[in-house]
Order: structure tokens, then C-alpha cells, then sequence
């Protein structure tokens, strides 16, 4: 084989192998975490146990069911999903940087406390979950 088309024939392999994982990582279709939004919820989080120790201070969060529920900064209680709308992976944290974000460590995706998206990495949001409180336990539910 010619060095020309031998070389030719590398760079096209080569932006194939490059190209083609990005494209599949990068689908809608949740390829690489796969795992599925929660759904049904409707649980309780006692705050006076150690369960809900996290839950006493603000920016704490703690992870139940696939759902981070968190105490924001201003003291109030959120709650979203634990799996990430952009890869469906499980790696979205609540953190006190901007006021108080949900981020996913995976790519660095990062959502306000109402689920829309703050940066490129995706356009879709992040789904959030109600909470009430009663004495002292937590409701977080759909």
C-alpha cells in the first residue's frame, strides 16, 4: 500500500474511533448511566435522627431513593433528582457555590433550586420533588 492512501486510510479510522464514542456518550438516550428518573416518590425523612443529621445545617444534603434533599441556604428544604438529565447518571449533589445549585459530577452540569439549567452541557431539567415539613419530619414527594 501506498504511504498517501495508507495514511488516508489511518485518518479516517482514527476521527471514526475519536468521533464515534462522543457521539454515543452524548445521546439522549442515557447510553452511558442509563439509570431511570425517579419516580412514585413519597417518603419521610425523620430530621431528629441520624438520617437527617445533614439536615440541621444549611447547604446539607443527604441522598434517599435517588433524590438529594438538601436544607438551601435561606433554610428552606428542596429536593431533586439524584440522576442527572443530561447521562442519567447518579451524580447530582446539592452545593452552596451560586446561592445554593444542584450539580451533576459527571460533566458538570448544574441546575438552580427550581431544576433549570445554568450552563451548555444540557438543555434539559432536572426534575424536583415537593417537600413539607411537620414537626419534625420531612415529606419529599411528587
Amino acid at each position: 500500500m501506498e504511504r498517501k492512501k495508507f495514511l488516508q486510510n489511518l485518518g479516517a479510522g482514527a476521527a471514526l474511533a475519536l468521533v464515534f464514542p462522543c457521539l454515543n456518550g452524548c445521546s439522549k438516550d442515557g447510553a452511558v448511566g442509563g439509570l431511570p428518573v425517579p419516580t412514585g416518590i413519597d417518603f419521610t425523612v425523620d430530621l431528629d435522627s441520624q438520617e437527617g443529621a445533614p439536615l440541621q445545617n444549611n447547604g446539607g444534603f443527604i441522598l434517599k431513593q435517588f433524590v438529594v434533599v438538601a436544607k438551601n441556604l435561606e433554610g428552606q428544604y428542596v429536593a431533586a433528582s439524584q440522576i442527572c438529565s443530561h447521562q442519567q447518571t447518579e451524580e447530582v449533589r446539592f452545593i452552596t457555590e451560586d446561592g445554593g445549585i444542584y450539580r451533576c459530577a459527571t460533566h458538570g452540569a448544574r441546575f438552580d433550586q427550581t431544576g433549570k439549567p445554568l450552563n451548555a452541557i444540557t438543555p434539559n431539567p432536572l426534575k424536583i420533588f415537593s417537600t413539607e415539613l411537620t414537626g419534625n419530619l420531612l415529606r419529599v414527594f411528587e
